[in-house]
């Protein structure tokens, strides 16, 4: 087990023009170059690494979460690799809504020639939050919300997340939708019973898509030497490749809900995908995007990689758009 370090952001320096592509993709009206997303909490939001992500061929990006007051989250070590992916308890440390509206503001700026949009995540303690974060983050103009109610790093203040009772999820939705000036992505979890219904729920009431999954939790890996949790924390949400067969099923599940129901709602699948064939099997089970995360520490050229053999599939299955094998697998 060995502590995360920041991701490496070694990439050509040569922008990427934006231009006609085959990977060209749409999330609720909002144009994607490619369908990869870098999800939220990965990296913060500073000019260079969201230049260094745009040369490196993000498709779009999702800021970490924030909050309406600053938030220290909890003390190191908060993210470590247990062999088969991370356990992480960082506890959504944020420098507030007013500091990241302008950061956010700053970096549409930069994306803007890149063709990049920027995928906004918010958190709060109460549903009245939600609504004011919205507001406040409307401001900045961002081209989606992503709400995220399923963080499983729970706090005194959380006797359980907004995303694991249906009625409540549709609350928190109808908040932000009154307030937001944007499409608005609802982020659920895994840890419940049935994430279909959930995500109907929250589409019912305004979401335009949903993000699928946040991480797994919270979990437990010990140092066997000190017979100690390895996270200052103790216990943290699982996230790696060893999730991704439960968001593969969970995006299959919603996607399966939302097109039989006959409901608008696109997905962007996120959960351990790594490489090319991770992010086609999220596609192929319905994902309109696909989120990567904790592969970002091996280094930003996963996008370029996960693209080139996104390209590499069409071409060898005669596909002229991602539209054509989205949701081949359903049902």
């Amino acid at each position: 087990m060995t502590t995360a370090t920041q991701p490496a952001l070694e990439v050509a320096e040569a922008p990427l023009t934006p231009g006609p592509s085959p990977l060209t993709t749409s999330l609720c009206g909002v144009r994607f170059p490619n369908p990869t997303v870098l999800a939220s909490g990965i990296l913060g939001l500073s000019e260079q690494v969201f230049a260094r992500l745009a040369q490196a061929g993000v498709g779009g990006i999702t800021t970490k979460s924030c909050s309406l007051k600053p938030r220290a989250g909890w003390p190191n070590p908060t993210i470590v690799h247990w062999g088969e992916g991370l356990i992480n308890a960082v506890g959504l440390s944020n420098p507030g809504v007013e500091v990241m509206v302008e950061e956010i503001r700053a970096a549409r700026k930069l994306l803007a020639p890149y063709g990049v949009p920027i995928i906004v995540s918010i958190f709060g303690n109460t549903i009245y939050d939600y609504g004011v974060l919205a507001r406040y983050v409307s401001e900045a103009e961002p081209d989606l919300i992503e709400v995220n109610i399923s963080c499983p790093n729970l706090d005194a203040q959380h006797e359980e997340m907004f995303s694991s009772n249906a009625y409540v999820s549709a609350q928190v939705t109808r908040a932000v939708k009154r307030n937001a000036n944007c499409p608005v992505v609802m982020k659920l979890s895994p840890n419940v019973d049935n994430i279909a219904a959930i995500a109907k729920e929250v589409v019912n009431a305004g979401a335009d898509a949903i993000c699928a999954i946040n991480s797994l939790g919270p979990g437990l890996v010990l140092d066997i030497e000190t017979a100690k949790p390895v996270l200052a924390n103790k216990t943290g949400g699982v996230s790696g490749p060893a999730v991704r067969p439960i968001a593969v099923r969970c995006v299959r599940d919603i996607c399966q809900a939302l097109k039989n129901a006959k409901l608008p709602g696109q997905v962007i699948g996120t959960g351990g995908v790594t490489t090319a064939r991770d992010a086609i099997e999220m596609i192929l089970v319905g994902a309109t995007c696909v989120g990567i995360g904790s592969a970002v520490y091996r280094g930003l050229g996963v996008f370029g990689e996960v693209n080139a053999g996104l390209v590499d599939y069409m071409h060898r299955h005669d596909y002229r758009s991602v539209d054509e094998f989205r949701g081949k697998a359903l049902n």
